[in-house]
This record gives C-alpha cells, structure tokens and sequence, in this order.
C-alpha cells in the first residue's frame, strides 16, 4: 500500500497573531540567521508577498528571494519586513 502524502505549507498554519509570534520567536531563538529569513519569508506569504513587498519597499521577486533562506537580505529589508507586517522585535535577557 503506497502511503500518499501531500506538501506541507507553514503559511496555512500562520493564522493568528499568536502563531506567528511563536513561530518567530522559535526562529530567533535557533540564531540561525537563514531560518530567520526563510521564517518572515513564511509569514510575509500568509499574509501576501506582493503587500508585504510593497509596503517594506522592495519588489516581490527581490523579497522572494532575499526571505527564500538561502538569500541574505540587508537590515532595511528585515526590518521593512517586520514592519509591513505590522509586528515588532522585542529583546530580552537571555534567560528571562
């Protein structure tokens, strides 16, 4: 019996503001500056690439590929992002 399976999209699970605070506070919480990118990039497709892309500033394919995980985009872009987004980056102690 072949097992069927279908692809997984993290996009469709981002659907509160809790859910995607937890799954970018995860991603920072790795320091992987790569799963980062790849997890806003994950966001910013739930909420809609083309949006977020033209309210951060930067064109859709250039956000595309800046937020695929093997891109490496800038400071502006990131925080554009976030912004766009409408969230914010809260820093606490480690171990707080």
């Amino acid at each position: 019996m072949t097992l069927a399976t279908q692809p997984f999209d993290t996009a469709e699970f981002l659907d509160s503001p809790e859910m995607v605070s937890a799954y970018l506070d995860a991603a920072l919480a790795d320091g992987d500056p790569a799963l980062f990118a790849a997890t806003l990039g994950d966001i910013a497709k739930a909420r809609g690439m083309s949006d977020i892309a033209r309210n951060a500033g930067v064109t859709r394919e250039a956000l595309d590929k800046a937020l695929s995980g093997k891109g490496d985009p800038r400071m502006p872009t990131l925080f554009g992002v976030i912004k766009a987004l409408g969230l914010k980056l809260k820093v606490e102690p480690e171990g707080a």
